[in-house]
């Protein structure tokens, strides 16, 4: 059953906006499971679905391994950075990106699957992201990159 959830779940956010677990939860019932709020947020840890930035301040789920959740890799960076990005700030070869708050974890597997080659890991918290460049002569290349989308 929980496979079986899983999927359907998968389906749910490939094919609908998703904003909530409520409404997850919500759409699962629609479609004949019983379930409860913990099951879905245990299973959207799971199935490590992120939150999205929409428009007008809103966010959705998705799944990270989901071909560009119906958009191209740089297509989709460029989204996420010219939403989220707050700030950016370098040192050697370390980029530290801030995003409104629930949305670094979203831009960070973004970055992750942009496969840039300058960019060897991310480590995003809620509102950061720690990018690490090698080789650290790249760095303002990479900062300019990012600055070049956030323009759009």
């Amino acid at each position: 059953m929980k496979t079986q959830r899983q999927a359907k779940i998968l389906e749910l956010v490939r094919d609908r906006t998703i904003e909530t677990q409520e409404e997850l939860a919500a759409a699962l019932r629609a479609e004949g499971f019983e379930v409860t709020q913990a099951t879905v947020s245990r299973d959207i840890k799971e199935l490590s679905l992120i939150k999205i930035p929409g428009e007008h301040n809103t966010s959705y789920y998705a799944s990270p391994d989901e071909p560009m959740m119906r958009r191209g890799n740089e297509d989709r960076l460029r989204r996420l950075v010219r939403l989220s990005l707050s700030d950016i700030n370098s040192s050697e070869n370390l980029i530290i990106i801030k995003t409104p708050p629930g949305e670094a974890q979203g831009m960070a597997s973004a970055i992750d699957h942009a496969h840039w080659p300058e960019i060897i890991g991310t480590v995003a918290g809620d509102d950061t992201i720690l990018i690490i460049i090698k080789p650290k002569e790249a760095t303002p290349q990479v900062v300019q990159r990012f600055l070049e989308l956030a323009r759009g």
